[in-house]
């Protein structure tokens, strides 16, 4: 008879003698140890921790210093004098200007942000509205402003500012390849910074109306938003090249002079900025006796040649 024979017979008679034999245990699984999934590359990546943000780049350029005194003694704006007439007068002026820069106007006025100052011809004061202009905008909380010495053919601001002239504007249009950001200097003027009118060229009012300077005013207009470029502009009966220059302008400037500037030459300019779409027109030395509106803002005095 066979084990399994024997097994049946075995458990036929403990039944019968009223024994009932126990139920065979049930196999033992091996215990599972529930382990987390190895982390995919993805997640890994995403809880690995983050490094800290980098502290903004150190600006190495070169700071040109301005000399505040005597600017401030020939009748300009300076930090060191904020409180004047000129200086009243420019913080009334500059209110149109930085409205119609606000990014909210945009869509209503392209380049707002960009502001060229001209004359119908030298010595109306337009270089000194432009450097005015720049430091009364410098002295806002919330707004930067770059300066650019755009009369090419009679560059005037390096000598007014007393600081040296270098590569500017020119070297640019020349070598679309420089950075823009290399070629405009911070001044010892907190939120201003200066781009000279660069090296001469025989060509250089040519060079106003060309490609590249349609990529760089396009440039500049749109790398900072939040900044204003202030433009001083070749006058306008003087070169074609400044009514070329208008065409890239959110707003201009057009500075007369007081009593000496004819109407004839102020009729003729005029048209020359028509493609702007904010023509603004400021009287330059108005007497004290004679001072009121005119145009959109306060007319000054001290008037310099440029």
């Amino acid at each position: 008879m066979g084990l399994i024979e024997q097994a049946a017979v075995r458990l036929e008679q403990l039944r019968k003698a009223g024994i009932e034999p126990p139920e065979p245990a049930a196999p033992r699984r091996p215990s599972v140890v529930a382990r987390p999934a190895p982390e995919g590359p993805e997640q890994s990546q995403q809880r690995a921790p983050q490094p800290p943000p980098r502290p903004p780049a150190k600006d190495t350029r070169p700071v040109l210093r301005i000399d505040l005194a005597r600017l401030g003694a020939t009748g300009f704006i300076t930090p060191e004098v904020p409180q004047s007439r000129v200086a009243a007068e420019f913080r009334m002026i500059k209110r149109t200007l930085l409205a119609n820069a606000a990014p909210d106007r945009s869509p209503l006025l392209p380049h707002g942000n960009l502001i060229m100052v001209t004359s119908s011809v030298p010595g109306e004061g337009k270089t000194f509205a432009a450097v005015n202009l720049a430091m009364s905008i410098a002295m806002e909380l919330d707004h930067k402003v770059l300066l650019v010495d755009a009369d090419v053919a009679r560059p005037s601001v390096p000598g007014l500012l007393g600081v040296a002239a270098g590569a500017g504007l020119l070297d640019k249009l020349m070598h679309p390849e420089l950075d823009v950001v290399q070629l405009s200097s911070p001044t010892n003027v907190d939120k201003l910074e200066f781009m000279t009118s660069g090296r001469p060229h025989p060509r250089a009012n040519e060079m106003l109306s060309s490609d590249a300077m349609s990529a760089l005013v396009h440039e500049l207009g749109s790398r900072y938003p939040e900044r204003i470029v202030v433009f001083d502009s070749p006058p306008l009966l003087y070169t074609t090249e400044a009514a070329a220059l208008a065409r890239h302008m959110g707003q201009v400037v057009f500075v007369v002079s007081a009593g000496s500037t004819p109407v004839g030459d102020v009729k003729r300019a005029l048209p020359m900025i028509e493609d702007c779409s904010v023509r603004l027109m400021l009287l330059n030395k108005l007497s004290p006796r004679g001072r009121g509106m005119h145009g959109y803002g306060y007319g000054y005095g001290y008037g310099q040649d440029g």
